[in-house]
């Protein structure tokens, strides 16, 4: 398993938990949309895509099989999302100058 691209939108609201939604695309052939970027008591961490339960309990609809896999996933994410934020920082300090 390759992951071949990653896009990050980032989110809104400075005071959100919630800092960026990704598409993660695999060996050029399947993508997952919907995983979430967080900040956590620990850092920021990746989320799988989900869905509530009639029951109001949340469903991972796809996710890692193995440690190894959700590794790979979460660091290419999250060094996708730090670009992104980088480039949005660079962004800002341009509109103050």
């Amino acid at each position: 398993m390759q992951i071949t691209s990653v896009r990050v939108r980032m989110a809104t609201g400075p005071d959100s938990k919630l800092k960026a939604f990704c598409s993660v695309v695999f060996d050029d052939m399947f993508v997952v949309h919907d995983m979430r970027v967080y900040e956590g008591a620990n850092g920021v961490f990746v989320a799988m895509p989900r869905r509530k339960t009639n029951e109001g309990e949340f469903k991972d609809l796809a996710h890692p099989i193995t440690s190894e896999a959700r590794e790979v996933i979460q660091r290419s994410v999250l060094e996708a999302y730090q670009e992104a934020e980088r480039k949005e920082g660079e962004r800002k300090d341009e509109a103050v100058i």
